[in-house]
């Protein structure tokens, strides 16, 4: 059985390209009858006010929310999101501790579960790792992790960190699919490989590959708010593969990663702009351009036919497009594409 239909099949769903959606709560997605193969929904932070207490006590957010996804026939996806893409307290106990023991809790909230949910560990973090790591060598930081039970024989590194959130999850948490995303601004789709396999990636159940977290729009316009700063364009894909940035580029880049990391997972869209196609640049506040969505549900069987299980679709940010500013856009192509019955699994 190839490795897409195998952890589609974990998850109960149709064998098909399944969509999800991040950054929407279901009364949003109620109005407009849009009813997600997945739902995406961020942990953040480590101590005071982190994930654990939001909502109720211990780390109940995890529970609550994941029933409320299944109750609406989603299945549940947690982002990870701790480090926040910051080294400065990797090798130091007390944070570390509390890093572990919050990481912990969310494998025992999923194990308590008793069901299949998807989890991505740790968006921007490996990026930065290469970036400051010697040599981009995630074996050459030091890190606090063989003091906990679970990994009591890693190394204390970067790399062994890594390799820690996957064998926590399966002596906790057999039933949590976990994925690494790297991130495509340190190296050649080869070298982040690499990286990436030294921090487990290989041994984890898919691949997180994230096409652009902001609206091509944003990055237009003459004065963008603060989460659309700091990049240089062209930024608007090119529908039609003839100049670059392009999707086809994108589709090539993370198979060239997956080859690279060795082990044929599959993969998994995430956090995939909203925006609504235009040949005007910019646009507006929460109604920038952006034509992710037109493509891929469009031509949803060309991910397939590059080994993806999943496309999860999200606002980067809070000035981005969303499911409640896109005109019905959303709603109306993922309604198409069920209707034409999914992209085939590859």
């Amino acid at each position: 059985m190839p490795t897409t239909v195998a952890l589609v099949t974990r998850l109960g769903k149709p064998a098909r390209v399944l969509v999800g959606l991040g950054g929407s709560s279901i009364d949003q997605m109620k109005i407009q009858d849009i009813h997600p193969d997945i739902v995406d929904t961020y942990l953040v932070g480590v101590g005071a006010g982190a994930w654990p207490s939001w909502n109720s006590p211990d780390g109940a957010y995890v529970t609550v929310t994941a029933q409320a996804n299944q109750a609406y026939g989603a299945i549940p996806m947690l982002t990870l999101y701790q480090m926040q893409g910051d080294l400065s307290n990797i090798n130091d106990a007390t944070f570390m501790n509390k890093y572990w023991g919050q990481t912990r809790l969310m494998y025992q909230r999923i194990a308590a579960l008793g069901t299949p949910m998807l989890v991505n560990l740790e968006p921007d973090f490996w990026g930065f790792v290469a970036a400051q790591a010697p040599n981009r060598d995630a074996t050459q930081v030091a890190a606090v992790v063989n003091n906990q039970p679970e990994c009591a024989g890693l190394p204390n590194t970067v790399a062994g960190l890594g390799q820690c959130l996957v064998q926590m999850s399966r002596q906790i948490a057999p039933k949590a699919l976990v994925g690494f995303p790297p991130a495509f601004w340190s190296g050649t789709p080869a070298e982040i490989g690499a990286q990436m396999k030294a921090v487990g990636a290989d041994k984890a159940d898919f691949i997180v590959a994230q096409t652009s977290d902001r609206d091509a729009g944003c990055w237009e316009v003459a004065s963008p708010p603060d989460e659309c700063t700091g990049r240089s364009g062209p930024f608007y894909w090119d529908a039609t593969n003839q100049t670059s940035p392009n999707f086809h580029e994108s589709q090539s880049q993370i198979s060239a990663y997956r080859a690279a990391l060795g082990n044929g997972l599959p993969i998994l869209w995430w956090q995939t702009p909203m925006g609504v196609p235009s040949d005007t640049p910019g646009g507006t506040d929460q109604h920038y351009r952006n034509n992710h969505v037109d493509y891929m549900l469009r031509n949803t069987q060309e991910y397939g036919d590059t080994y993806t299980f999943a496309i999860v679709f999200s606002p980067g940010g809070s000035h981005q497009t969303s499911i409640s500013t896109d005109g019905g856009q959303f709603a109306r192509l993922s309604s198409q594409y069920l209707a034409r019955g999914g992209a085939t699994l590859k």
